[in-house]
């Protein structure tokens, strides 16, 4: 079977390389891809965003699946105009892609399914918003509606910082129309895990838990970003809290969905808030997050490409049970210097191939290109996944850092101190 990656991050390397181990596997496809997908497919010079491209280079190559990794050509409509083409994809449609593309769309989708969840509130004008915010009180959460490349949530600590992310995200539109609403939500105090599901319109199937690490700091200090750093499993979340997720979130709002006549297919990513009362939902995504699939693709001993196409044509019912790994999976993310504000690019990684000598780890590309030299350079924020399994959760660190310290990339820099709560457990 021939088969399609469409985007460029570590979410799609790690996609890739895990693909290429399957016996059904033909040939790779990725769209656009980066320097290490490279290695193990043909990457096309496609942006994950042209709908019309993709479909017609799928089409002209006879690809036998579509496997989206990013939100965005989601909720733009890839997956229909996928299957308006005759071509079978893995992903909701852009009617069930709206539970990451309309935050306010999601909460009412959980509320119907009466999933437990944080209360809400939708806003499409200054002054109501900032009343509800003096109503409640704070701490609380400010979110735009639309998708804001994971950065249009504040976490508002004090009543004046949440009033000023309403002047920020629809006063001065600092996220353009994604901030045309907001979603004004309770704050959720506890320990943060992210849980994945495989849904084919009717059926779900649990996958694993990962936990990452939002913040640019050791401690978990500074800004958020889209993830530096993760581990599986995570320690928090045990057998009896799968059960339960799946029970009073995942099948409900897969449930919901196809009353809705909006069935979902693909992955299903719950964010997930473990507090004293038990777990409540903070979000929905719609595809693998980034960078927990790293660690998952690591951590699966299933052949992946027959799941996939399972999902994709409504037959999870049928598919063999995933096997996954007994051992740790890490992933520690490099960043270029200034990320996430403004980063350097086409800086030069050296060392690559030493750090991937390392046992147990495996170096996944995310920003990464080759220069007019052949040389591999940095050209995103999140540069690189260091991946690596191990029999403990400190195993799995060692090798992960012991790669790192290999790299010969001076503008580049991680967090030290990845999966330190599994650490302390």
């Amino acid at each position: 079977m021939k088969v399609l990656v469409v985007g460029s991050g570590g979410r799609e390397h790690a996609l890739c390389w895990k693909l290429t181990q399957s016996p059904l596997l033909g040939r790779l496809f990725c769209a656009p891809g980066n320097a290490g997908i490279t290695e193990v497919a043909d990457c096309v010079p496609i942006a994950a965003d042209d709908v019309a491209g993709l479909v017609a280079f799928a089409v002209a190559e006879k690809i036998g699946l579509v496997v989206v990794g990013p939100e965005v050509p989601l909720v733009a409509g890839l997956a229909d105009r996928c299957h308006e083409a005759g071509i079978r994809v893995f992903g909701p449609a852009a009617a069930a892609a709206a539970l990451e593309g309309s935050k306010g769309f999601m909460k009412d989708v959980v509320a119907r399914a009466g999933v437990p969840t944080a209360w809400y509130g939708r806003f499409r004008d200054v002054d109501s918003a900032k009343a509800f915010i003096r109503e409640k009180g704070a701490p609380i959460v400010v979110k735009t509606d639309g998708l804001a490349a994971g950065k249009g949530v504040v976490v508002a600590m004090t009543l004046d910082e949440a009033l000023r992310a309403v002047d920020d995200m629809m006063g001065d539109k600092v996220f353009g129309s994604a901030g045309d609403e907001l979603v004004i939500e309770e704050f959720l105090d506890g320990e943060e895990a992210s849980f994945f599901a495989l849904c084919d319109g009717t059926t779900a199937v649990p996958l694993v838990a990962a936990q990452d690490h939002k913040r640019v700091g050791d401690g978990d200090t500074g800004p958020n970003t889209g993830g530096m750093g993760a581990y599986s499993p995570a320690p928090v979340f045990t057998a009896e809290l799968e059960a339960e997720v799946l029970r009073t979130m995942v099948l409900p709002t897969v449930k919901a969905m196809a009353e809705m006549g909006r069935p979902y297919t693909g992955v299903l990513f719950a964010g997930l808030m473990i507090g004293a009362n038990g777990p409540k939902l903070l979000e929905y995504n719609v595809r693998f997050g980034d960078p927990e699939c790293q660690v998952l693709m690591a951590r699966l001993k299933s052949d992946l490409l027959p799941v996939l196409l399972a999902a994709a044509t409504g037959k999870l019912g049928t598919a063999d049970p995933l096997e996954w790994s007994d051992e740790t999976a890490l992933v520690v993310v490099m960043a270029a210097e200034g990320y996430p504000g403004t980063y350097r690019k086409n800086t030069v990684i050296g060392g690559l191939h030493a750090a991937g000598q390392v046992p147990g780890v495996t170096v996944l590309h995310a920003g990464t290109a080759r220069n007019a030299a052949g040389e591999v350079v940095a050209t995103g924020g999140r540069v690189l996944g260091i991946t690596a399994l191990g029999a403990t959760v400190a195993e799995a660190r060692d090798r992960a850092y012991t790669a790192v310290d290999r790299l010969q990339w001076p503008a580049g820099f991680c967090r030290r101190d990845i999966a330190w709560r599994a650490m302390e457990r």
